[in-house]
């Protein structure tokens, strides 16, 4: 079955579905990688839609690249406090809502608790980090399997990123592999065919977590302030008096920034150079495009595949009229393939005259606080690929992510030839 019979097939099934029964919210649309062809709908039928029922309640999908932006830059009209509910199309249940994070706060709030953890990933502190993570990402590559399929995900998207989110935390990294646990909890719904069956597990995996960083909040507290993310919040003024709850929250946050959003660009770039062979001969002959490929890769991947705010007023958006504690969701993911701002949007092209020009990080005060760190890990990655591998195989279509928030993939198996 070739690739465009595939998404025509997806098409065609968008097409058949009533303009208001469309609910892009469904996981096995994103399972099955066929939300794009809704989204290509919505964008040319109804750019702002409404769906009144759906497993997360009823919800407005924003889905073109200037809509989505006017929202993510209006804090004073769409909020994304945890109080109304949170940031992601999934409602932050009451018990949930005291875990505040400052993505999940309006300003004045978010400022100074955002600012203590900006410190952690400055241009300057990255310069530092530039060696370390170029020696684990050398180290790793050179003991993966030769001539051997095996799963790149495990192996080196989640490793990598797993190492590095030990790093910023100081986190025992013999335990790292929490890290990677607890970021895929958070972002999970509970349901009877996923791995977390319940609200309460969820709840105690939570708990655990916390346990495990206040041990080290209590450690980097009698110390002088150092460069990780702990020792930050700790030595900060807008973080050092956080409930329990906030500082879960921060926890979380930081955690499934460093963790979903680089792993499934990691995965995602070898993925798309594999669908465009034509983009890797052309990356091979000039590595200079690098920087400029892992930009697209951030676009066409779109790790995290919305953000959601809620309306605190009556406004109009796209000639529809939004109420008052409205669910709005930003699809990222749609308007990073908006061919009124970018230019053969579906294709993936590593010589783009803007790469930048995407939505993966957001604007506005939200806009991603490590966005520098992501493109950095995966430059190198591609750097050190590069020096060493000839070919990587991509031996099966990849399993992805039952989420309609984290857009990112569970397997890939891959050879790479001695």
């Amino acid at each position: 079955m070739t690739q465009g019979f595939m998404a025509q097939s997806a098409r065609d099934r968008a097409n058949a579905v009533p303009l208001d029964q469309i609910d892009v919210s469904q996981v096995n649309l994103w399972t099955s990688d066929d939300h794009l062809a809704y989204f290509e709908r919505l964008r040319r039928e109804a750019p702002v839609h409404f769906c009144k029922d759906s497993q997360y309640g009823a919800y407005w999908s924003v889905t073109k690249y200037n809509d989505i932006m006017a929202v993510d830059t209006n804090h004073k009209v769409f909020s994304s406090e945890s109080a109304l509910g949170g940031i992601t199309i999934d409602d932050q249940s009451p018990e949930l809502r005291t875990m505040r994070s400052f993505i999940a706060m309006d300003p004045p709030d978010h400022d100074g608790q955002r600012k203590a953890a900006a410190t952690v990933v400055s241009p300057a502190n990255l310069q530092l980090l530039e060696p370390l993570i170029r020696a684990r990402v050398g180290e790793l590559f050179d003991g993966l399997p030769r001539n051997q399929v095996f799963d790149w995900v495990d192996q080196v998207s989640i490793e990598l990123t797993t190492r590095m989110l030990a790093t910023l935390f100081d986190f025992p990294f013999e335990e790292r592999r929490k890290l990677t646990f607890w970021s895929d909890v958070a972002t999970m719904t509970p349901g009877p065919d996923m791995p977390i069956k319940t609200y309460e597990e969820k709840f105690a995996l939570g708990a655990e977590c916390l346990a495990a960083f206040t041990k080290l909040w209590d450690e980097r507290i009698k110390l002088p302030p150092r460069g990780d993310f702990i020792s930050a919040m700790a030595h900060s003024e807008a973080t050092r008096n956080m409930t329990p709850m906030e500082f879960l929250g921060n926890l979380i946050l930081l955690i499934v920034g460093g963790n979903d959003t680089t792993r499934n660009s990691i995965t995602g770039s070898l993925y798309a150079l594999h669908k465009n062979p034509d983009q890797f001969q052309l990356l091979r002959s000039d590595p200079s495009l690098i920087p400029s490929m892992v930009s697209e890769t951030i676009r066409w991947q779109t790790p995290l595949a919305h953000m959601r705010r809620t309306a605190i007023e009556d406004i109009e958006l796209g000639g529809k009229q939004i109420r008052k504690g409205d669910k709005v969701v930003m699809w990222y993911v749609s308007g990073n393939r908006d061919t009124d701002v970018i230019e053969h949007a579906d294709q993936f092209i590593i010589n783009r005259e803007r790469p930048r020009t995407h939505m993966s990080f957001g604007f506005g005060v939200h806009r991603c606080v490590g966005n520098r760190l992501a493109e950095l890990q995966l430059r190198i990655v591609w750097e050190e690929i590069l020096k060493r591998f000839e070919k990587i195989e991509v031996v099966e279509e990849p399993t992805r992510v039952p989420s309609p928030f984290v857009r990112g993939y569970s397997k890939l198996l891959v050879r790479i030839a001695a």
